[in-house]
């Protein structure tokens, strides 16, 4: 293997924030890896959005990334990991890891009544995305899937203790509290920043799943894989890539990560449409 493809940056990119939950597992798994992140924030949300837009989107959002000569691409969004993923690997010639499936292998592996909840937007809801994986794996499991689609604004204000977002969590996860899940999969990588807010709501007895950390994981071994694990032995660089709005991501990527971002990049949308 080319001493130079080891060295290339893993690609990660979101439709705004929440990519970040992903970069922090995948940086905490592969802390030698250089890590280049893009988030959409001038078009976010996109579980709102019809899914020919999101494969649009999506394939825009890995382009970015692939001029920037990257090596993987994470694709940090559930909504795009249910409606484009294909489309993206079709496309590009470099490993695509998506969200869905490690978390819905995650989720089956960890329930012990077999009754698993999913929240997610309304993109990846209504394609039933963790339902299909899930039942794939394990057909006998019963699945019940929510729409949160306020979280994302949520989390993306950095709203994670505010009491309207105990309120909104209250409204959104009493039904699946009452159907007795004892595994619930944070279905797009925005909720991860809510996490301590829903899992006060939900219940300390529910097991919340995570796919950034179960998608790190993955990243680690095809990286194994085909043998691009990179050969430095000092920590990876981050380089952060926005549609807009840079300092307000910077404000909120800071809270999140828990240290200071040097730089945060705005990227022209022209630039990714052409």
């Amino acid at each position: 293997m080319n001493f130079m493809e080891k060295e290339k940056p893993i690609g990660v990119f979101d439709s705004g924030i929440g990519g970040l939950t992903v970069v922090k597992r995948v940086a905490s798994t592969l802390p030698k890896e250089n890590i280049i992140y893009f988030g959409d924030t001038a078009r976010v949300p996109y579980g709102s959005k019809s899914n020919s837009t999101v494969i649009e989107y999506g394939l825009q959002d890995a382009r970015f990334l692939i001029n920037k000569n990257v090596k993987a691409i994470v694709v940090a969004c559930n909504t795009v990991s249910s409606v484009a993923l294909k489309e993206i690997r079709n496309n590009f010639n470099v490993p695509v890891i998506g969200v869905i499936e490690p978390g819905a292998k995650k989720a089956a592996r960890e329930t012990k009544n077999g009754r698993i909840g999913v929240i997610g937007t309304r993109a990846t809801v209504s394609n039933r995305a963790y339902s299909s994986e899930i039942k794939k794996i394990n057909s006998g499991l019963e699945v019940f899937e929510k729409e949160c689609p306020l979280f994302v604004p949520l989390a993306e204000e950095g709203w994670i203790s505010h009491k309207a977002t105990f309120e909104i969590a209250e409204e959104y996860l009493k039904e699946l509290r009452e159907l007795k899940i004892d595994t619930l999969v944070l279905g797009c990588t925005h909720y991860p920043i809510l996490a301590d807010v829903i899992q006060q709501v939900i219940g300390s007895d529910v097991k919340l799943i995570d796919s950034g950390v179960a998608s790190a994981e993955v990243v680690y071994n095809e990286l194994d894989r085909i043998g691009l694990h990179t050969n430095k032995n000092s920590l990876g660089s981050q380089e952060f890539y926005v549609s807009d709005i840079p300092t307000k991501f910077k404000e909120v990527a800071e809270l999140f990560l828990g240290r200071e971002i040097q730089s945060v990049q705005k990227v022209d949308l022209e630039l990714l449409s052409v």
